[in-house]
């Protein structure tokens, strides 16, 4: 039997899976090859870059896929990583290909040159002279992993054999494959100075993103799974998946692991639902997988958070696509364009981000001693948020002072809070976006739903005007989301002023038809 794939390349004898080529944007794959060029692909981690690259690399090895003999190496650069000297760095490259050369069956190359600005050129020149009279495509991955003086020091070797590939004495092709398009790197590496016509990797012809999966992707890749052993999964369940993923191929293969394997007997028959889905989704979150780790990791980083502070709280910063931080967030695959405004690319990672970003303030947060619960099972959400309100008023100026989060800091914490009185029991589905100026919460708790939303006033705003458009956005949001559904429209006065004003004036509890406003 084979398996979904969540732990590298995928092996079409151990996995089931789906010709990654077919989700490569924009490539000609027979034409780098036939026309000798020199290309880039460019994604974020865990997308299938490497799987294309080795299943690439055994069609072409295998004649599968041209007239003409060729014979493609495959060298992963990740060894050399954190090593910006060339004199350390690009003898460890060339070991890593000679290691790769002996597994596409060319054996006796040396690796060449006592000059690390050489080195390389050299040792390409020596293993196209072994291939010969094949064509020799070399795909290098992980290219990412390079800096500084090594990274320039790399492309311009492969820019200087460059001009040497049509008489056999250099790779006829070459692909860079990282998270980023290379011109990103070349200005990283020159110290934030723009690309310029003499870069040293100017022969790149062409440069090649790789999408995730689509709904129909998603419904052939389990189909295989339903030939094999004839589990059938519903179509409600199939476009949760999608909805959670956003077609993300990692977190796709994972859901489809876990609901096979795990919430469900490997050997089962049983359709697979919607409910299987959402279990796995939880135990995917709690598991924290490498994957996932990595991403909240990616939190350390303070760019990274600044672009996640102003997106969860909906705020509005035009230099915001320009900066270093939205451009790697970009790039990871955190954030994706979505109607033209800057989203968190699904919603797993925004429950993975905000999880990591209200950690220490959840442990922090006493076990609730009020009653959060009626006698029906349902929250008793009215006494749970005015517990809110009287924590805010008695910790929110200490907390604040100790937060990474100062913009986002009010919707953080009632997210811990809240999270800390669920505890596992309950489900907050979150809704954030640049320039939308809200956070939207739903909770589902034993059957039941509950909406949340979160307004800023900022300077030059007035409670009336922050007061009526959340009234008119949550409205539609509950309409959209559940009708039937409590509302709450809970508003943070982060004014200057209104820190004088006494807590009595600040926190607030009114009415406005079956909307309950909350002042804090």
């Amino acid at each position: 039997m084979r398996f979904f794939n969540t732990t590298g390349p995928c092996n079409p004898e151990a996995h089931y899976m789906l010709p990654p080529e077919e989700r490569l944007v924009g490539a000609q794959l027979h034409r780098y090859i036939r026309d000798k060029l020199y290309w880039v692909l460019h994604a974020p981690r865990q997308t299938g870059k490497t799987t294309f690259l080795k299943s690439w690399m055994q069609k072409i090895n295998s004649g599968a896929l041209m007239r003409e003999d060729a014979v493609a190496c495959y060298v992963n650069v990740e060894r050399s990583q954190g090593l910006s000297d060339p004199e350390r760095a690009i003898p460890v490259i060339c070991e890593a290909i000679a290691s790769s050369a002996l597994k596409s069956d060319l054996t006796g190359l040396r690796v060449a040159g006592t000059s690390p600005y050489s080195m390389l050129y050299d040792t390409l020149e020596n293993l196209a002279t072994l291939a010969s009279p094949k064509k020799l495509i070399m795909l290098f991955d992980e290219v990412d992993v390079l800096t500084g003086d090594t990274l320039l020091s790399f492309l311009r070797q492969l820019r200087d054999g460059f001009y040497f590939k049509d008489d056999k004495l250099f790779p006829s092709s070459i692909v860079l494959v990282g998270m980023r398009d290379l011109k990103d790197y070349i200005t990283a590496a020159k110290g934030g100075i723009p690309v310029n016509p003499g870069s040293p990797f100017n022969i790149k012809a062409d440069s090649v993103f790789i999408n995730n999966f689509s709904k129909i992707d998603i419904e052939r890749l389990f189909t295989q799974r339903t030939a094999e052993t004839g589990q059938q999964i519903s179509g409600e369940a199939l476009d949760y998946v999608y909805e959670q993923s956003k077609g993300q191929p990692w977190i796709v293969n994972s859901l489809f692991q876990r609901a096979t394997m795990r919430i469900l007997d490997e050997n089962s028959s049983e359709t697979v639902s919607i409910e299987h889905i959402r279990q796995a989704r939880e135990q995917m979150i709690l598991a924290r997988e490498t994957h996932l780790d990595a991403l909240a990791f990616r939190m350390e980083n303070s760019a990274i958070r600044r672009v996640m502070e102003v997106l969860m709280t909906g705020g509005v910063d035009f230099d915001l696509p320009e900066s270093e931080g939205f451009r790697l967030c970009m790039d990871l695959g955190l954030v994706a364009i979505e109607d033209g405004d800057p989203i968190v690319a699904n919603p797993i990672y925004r429950e993975i981000l905000a999880r990591k970003m209200t950690y220490g303030p959840q442990l922090a947060i006493p076990k609730p001693e009020f009653r959060w619960e009626n006698p029906d099972g349902s929250l008793d959400m009215d006494t749970l948020l005015q517990a809110f309100q009287q924590f805010w008023r008695e910790n929110s100026e200490t907390w604040e002072e100790k937060s990474d989060y100062t913009e986002a800091f009010p919707q953080l914490l009632l997210i811990a809070f809240l999270q800390r009185v669920l505890n596992g029991g309950g489900r907050i589905d979150r809704e954030y976006a640049a320039g939308r100026g809200r956070m939207d919460l739903y909770i589902e708790y034993k059957e039941h739903g509950y909406i949340i939303e979160i307004k800023l006033i900022h300077p030059k705003h007035s409670m009336e005007t922050v007061r009526s458009k959340g009234l008119e956005q949550i409205a539609k949001y509950r309409d959209t989301k559940a009708p039937a559904a409590p509302a709450y429209l809970l508003i943070f006065d982060r004014r200057p002023e209104a820190k004088d004003l006494p807590w009595e004036d600040r926190i607030s509890w009114t009415k406005e038809g079956a909307i309950t406003v909350l002042g804090c």
